[in-house]
């Protein structure tokens, strides 16, 4: 077996696990978070279930090109306000699954992500949410990952500021 790197991401939200939740149940507001810094998501389909699935559009900027590139969010697990694991895949506009090399994307990256987010209540009406994304092949492409959900979580963590 390869040896593999993993992404974890880690922030205390400062909302019950309760509201957490809604940031990856509720359109609107998975709408304001995915993508890094300067990306955009203009549609988000969520079906969060077990089985279900979240297809969601992030659009480069203008001086990235301004394409949309889509993803799937493949429910494996879900325990409403402390965890949901989930497969993520690069896919067409109509949600099928494609493979990283065939996007033109750099090697290291896995065709098939297994994803989890945990959330944690601090009883103080606070949350840390855990996100790991495992199979990352290459340090390159992991760290990659890493710089860009540090950047959706950041904008994440700033709706519930703003909510404050």
């Amino acid at each position: 077996m390869s040896d593999t790197f993993e992404v974890v991401v880690s922030r205390i939200l400062p909302v019950p696990p309760e509201q957490a939740w809604r940031a990856w149940s509720e359109a609107d507001l998975v709408k304001q978070w995915w993508g890094p810094t300067g990306f955009s998501c203009p549609s988000a389909d969520v079906d969060l279930r077990v089985g279900g699935r979240t297809l969601v559009a992030m659009r480069a900027p203008a001086e990235f090109g301004g394409a949309d590139m889509y993803s799937t969010w493949t429910y494996t697990e879900v325990v409403p306000h402390s965890r949901i694991a989930y497969v993520f895949n690069f896919a067409d506009p109509q949600g099928n699954r494609l493979v990283p090399a065939d996007l033109g994307m750099p090697p290291g990256i896995p065709d098939d992500g297994e994803h989890a987010v945990i959330f944690e209540d601090l009883d103080d009406g606070r949350t840390v949410m855990t996100i790991v994304e495992r199979g990352y092949t290459l340090e390159e492409a992991r760290d990659l990952s890493q710089d860009g959900l540090e950047q959706c979580v950041d904008k994440m963590a700033a709706i519930f500021a703003a909510d404050r």
